[in-house]
Parts: structure tokens; C-alpha cells; sequence
């Protein structure tokens, strides 16, 4: 967008470009969000920037009235595969947090000082200021959702020490931690559960040593319309004992969907639920967190959206997918569908191989037999209570796990003893290029399972998985396309989200 469409934007009011970029006005010395209901000001004093951190960085504060940083993520981290947007992923996870600078240079293969030159040039921002931002965040949401004590908030969002933290929260906000808390029943009021951190609470009695609350509860804010059938993908995928799905339970609102699971994260172990209750005003999603360590809280928080695609902008993709009369019918019917993420680039590896050239359901069958391999989540009272088996679990128990071609069995077993060495390494940091790099020369790894997990681990929205059976079937299911490409690279850059229409199709058909 040039300067006359965002500022058409601010004029307008539009909810939709929330989060995707942060105006600054120079008569004020703050910057807001672009649906801000204070008057529109002069075009001559306003300053838009692709970050709240080059805001920071610019010398402005964020306002007080429209709450800039209670807004859904830009989806700009998953479309763009540049440093940039490699960086972004990584710093959201908390590398930053528990690597440093240098740390997250390592993983994108640059130097410390290149990496700030460049993110500087691309986001007005270096690596440390961006972290800064996404601790302001993430520290907001917990003081107006939750009533931690301010100590734990303060490293549960990844600062080092109280004066820092209350350093930072007051040159963002420029207000007190106490004083941002007590915003909580005006952000309720305004914005309804949509926003970030409405009225929800933290049983429990946490700790700054970093003992979390028994249950966390947060709301999740996200771009509208969100289609719910992101939860039925995950249902029908979802291993026994690791994760467990739910549409509609006992005293529940009509409609309402949960999923939840255990994991892994970089201080230990956590479970977590989702809930949808399309029945309550705003239609919340809600996370509830459990057995987790407030330190990684961030990361938490970070890969739950990930997994629910949450910071996409699904009004721009359904207009350019509705453009191809193919999908024109389907993507009425269910607006705002989603791509559903991974929690851990691992584990969705190692059930991209199990489940590719396989039904889904014998998929579940593998993984649920493979499972048995995985140690105990601590700390869970109720729901699953198993977790997802580490690499080198899966390399030493594997085999007498898995049923099937044995020549498959060695592939799998192959990839978890590299994963477990260490000689196999990626993530959320990596570009599709990168990743095609690593994983095409591993055995049983082929184009589909590199674009299936790049659709997954990276969110890279412009996958199109042409040799997949479910793609085929669903394709036969819509509408005759004479003359329109088969790998439909008119609706790039969203052939993801198409690829999850045709399977969608695929389904019901």
C-alpha cells in the first residue's frame, strides 16, 4: 500500500488494517492503530510505519485511547520470505529473549551488525527494538487480562528486571504497569472480547521464579471472519492422549469448538486449550494455559497463533480467491478460512512422512501407535496428558512402533536420528527455499512434504500441493475451470488457502 491508500484507510476507519501497519502523527507525538476514533489528522503530519518499534524508535507513544498494541499481528511475517520476515517469526518465537542478537543472526545466517543494518533499512527497527515491542505486547495483554502480580508479568513477557520492564511500559505507553491495567474495563467496554486481553482471568498463585498460575485464560484477537472449520482439521488429525478436540460440550453456547494439547517449549512443558464460542459477543477465541512456565509465555502465545493462523487478513484473501470462478461458491460458504500452523517444526515433519501416500485416518492409526514412544506431560490434572515423542525417542523406539513399508519405516526413522543429532535444523526462521535445501535429500522427503510443511511451519501462503489426492478429488468436486490454470496461479500469492478449499471439497464430497 502506497501513502494515500493507508491514509484512505485511517480515514475510513478500517478495522482490517490493524496491526498491519501503525500510524504517527507529528502534532501529537503519538501513533495509533489505523481504525482509531480520534479525529483523522493532516496528511502532512502523518508518518506510517511497517512496526510499532520504528514508532518507538521515531520517538512516539503509543495512544492511549485506541491501544495500538491490542490488535492481531501483521500477516506480512508469513507472506514475505525475505530477512525480514524470517527475523519477525523468530522474534515473536522469543529467540531474541533466550538467544540474544547474535543468537538470532546465527539462525538466519547473517552477522549481528549485518542483521541490524538490515532490519533498520527494512522495518525503521534493529533486532532489539522489535524484541522490546513484542515484550511491550505481550506484557499488555497480561496486565489487562490477568491479575499476575507485576513482578511475573514482567518475566513472563521476557524482561530481565523489574526496572527494565517498567522503563519500557513507560516509554510505550507512557503510563505506569499499574496504570495499563487499569485500562482493562475501558478496552473491554470499547472493543468487546475481539480485543486483546478483555476480562479474563489467572487462577493460582504464580511466582517471579517463574512457577506459572495453575490456569492462565487469554482471549485471542484476530481479523474477521474466521471460519471454525480450522478446528475440525485439526480433530480429525488429533492423536489420542496428545491432543483432544471437542465440537460442543455439556453447558456450552450452541456451537462452540475446543481444541487442546501438550508441548514442548524452550523451558519445558505446557498444555493449552483453545475454545470458539461463535454464540458470545465477538465471537472469542480463548486460549487457557496450563503447567506452563511464565518465561515461556511469549513463545506460547506465539505458536497458538501460528497454529490458528490468526494474524491473516482473510477479507484480501477471499477477494482475490473468489476472483477464480472455481472457488467463487465455496469461499462464500466459508469465509475466512484458515491454514492451520504447527506447534513444533519436528513433530509436523515426522507426520507429514507418516501421513503422506495415506488416508488421514490411517495416519491418526500410525501416530496414535507411535505416541506410545513419548514421556508424560508433568503437571497436567485433566485433558491430554502424554506428549508428542521427541526425535530421538522416535529414533530409538521407532521402529518397533511403525507398521508399514519397511522402506518408509527407515526414512522416518532416518529423519529423527538427524533431527536428533542436530545435523537436520529448521524452523520458523527458514524461507521455503531453504527449507526445500534441507529436507529434499533426506529419504522419503519429496516436493509434497516440503510444501506441506512449509504450508505448516512457515505459513507460507503460496504453496499449491498439485500431486495431492485430496487436492485432486476436491478439484472434481467444484465447478468446471475451462481455461483457468490447474495450479491455480491466479490466486496466487494464496494458493495455500486454496489448497485448503480443495480439501475442504474433498471432504464433503
Amino acid at each position: 500500500m502506497d501513502f494515500w491508500q493507508r491514509y484512505k484507510a485511517i480515514d475510513a476507519r478500517d478495522t482490517r488494517f490493524d496491526g498491519q501497519f501503525f500510524t504517527a502523527v507529528s502534532s501529537t507525538g503519538i501513533y495509533c492503530r489505523p481504525s482509531c476514533p480520534a479525529r483523522t489528522p493532516k496528511a502532512a503530519n502523518v508518518t506510517f510505519y511497517e512496526t510499532s518499534a520504528a514508532a518507538h524508535e521515531a520517538g512516539y507513544r503509543a495512544c492511549k485511547r485506541c491501544l495500538p498494541e491490542a490488535v492481531p499481528g501483521t500477516p506480512a511475517w508469513n507472506l514475505r520470505s525475505d530477512v525480514a520476515g524470517r527475523a519477525m517469526r523468530l522474534i515473536n518465537d522469543g529467540v531474541i529473549t533466550r538467544e540474544g542478537v547474535d543468537g538470532l543472526a546465527r539462525r538466519l545466517g547473517y552477522s549481528a551488525r549485518q542483521l541490524n543494518r538490515i532490519l533498520g533499512h527494512e522495518l525503521g527497527a534493529g533486532p532489539l527494538s522489535l524484541a522490546r515491542a513484542s515484550r511491550a505486547q505481550t506484557a499488555r495483554t497480561l496486565l489487562v487480562s490477568t491479575d499476575m502480580p507485576l513482578a511475573d508479568v514482567a518475566f513472563a513477557s521476557g524482561f530481565n528486571s523489574i526496572r527494565q520492564f517498567n522503563d519500557t511500559i513507560g516509554e510505550v505507553f507512557a503510563m505506569t504497569p499499574t496504570a495499563v491495567r487499569g485500562t482493562a474495563a475501558r478496552v473491554t467496554a470499547a472493543r468487546g472480547t475481539a480485543a486483546r486481553g478483555t476480562a479474563v482471568r489467572a487462577a493460582g498463585a504464580p511466582s517471579a521464579s517463574g512457577a506459572a498460575p495453575a490456569t492462565l485464560t487469554l482471549n485471542l484477537p484476530y481479523r474477521k471472519p474466521f471460519d471454525p472449520g480450522i478446528f475440525d482439521f485439526l480433530a480429525v488429525r488429533a492423536v489420542p492422549g496428545i491432543e483432544a478436540a471437542e465440537d460442543g460440550t455439556a453447558g456450552t453456547a450452541p456451537g462452540t469448538r475446543s481444541y487442546g494439547r501438550t508441548l514442548r517449549l524452550p523451558r519445558g512443558t505446557a498444555s493449552f486449550t483453545v475454545t470458539y464460542s461463535p454464540s458470545l459477543p465477538g465471537k472469542p477465541l480463548r486460549l487457557t494455559a496450563s503447567a506452563v512456565d511464565l518465561h515461556d509465555l511469549p513463545a506460547l502465545l506465539s505458536r497458538v497463533r501460528r497454529l490458528f493462523d490468526l494474524d491473516a487478513d482473510p477479507e484480501a484473501i477471499d477477494d482475490a480467491l473468489a476472483l477464480d470462478p472455481r472457488l467463487a461458491n465455496t469461499v462464500r460458504a466459508t469465509a475466512g478460512i484458515r491454514v492451520p500452523g504447527a506447534v513444533d517444526p519436528q513433530e509436523l515433519l515426522i507426520r507429514a512422512m507418516i501421513g503422506q501416500q495415506i488416508t488421514v485416518a490411517a495416519a491418526r492409526t500410525a501416530l496414535t501407535q507411535l505416541s506410545v514412544a513419548g514421556s508424560r506431560a508433568e503437571g497436567t490434572v485433566s485433558g491430554p496428558d502424554r506428549l508428542f515423542p521427541t526425535a530421538a525417542e522416535i529414533a530409538e523406539h521407532g521402529r518397533a512402533l511403525l507398521r508399514g513399508p519397511q522402506r518408509r519405516i527407515d526414512s522416518i526413522i532416518a529423519v529423527a536420528e538427524a533431527m536428533a543429532a542436530g545435523t537436520l535444523d529448521f524452523g520458523y526462521g527458514d524461507d521455503l527455499e531453504s527449507l526445500g535445501r534441507k529436507l529434499l535429500p533426506l529419504p522419503g522427503v519429496g516436493p509434497w512434504t516440503v510444501g506441506y510443511v512449509a504450508m505448516r511451519v512457515l505459513g507460507a501462503p503460496d504453496v499449491f500441493l498439485a500431486n495431492d489426492a485430496a487436492a485432486r478429488n476436491g478439484l472434481k468436486a467444484l465447478p468446471a475451470g475451462f481455461g483457468l490454470s490447474t495450479d491455480f496461479r491466479d490466486v496466487s500469492p494464496w494458493r495455500s488457502y486454496a489448497t485448503m478449499h480443495l480439501w475442504r471439497a474433498a471432504a464433503k464430497r
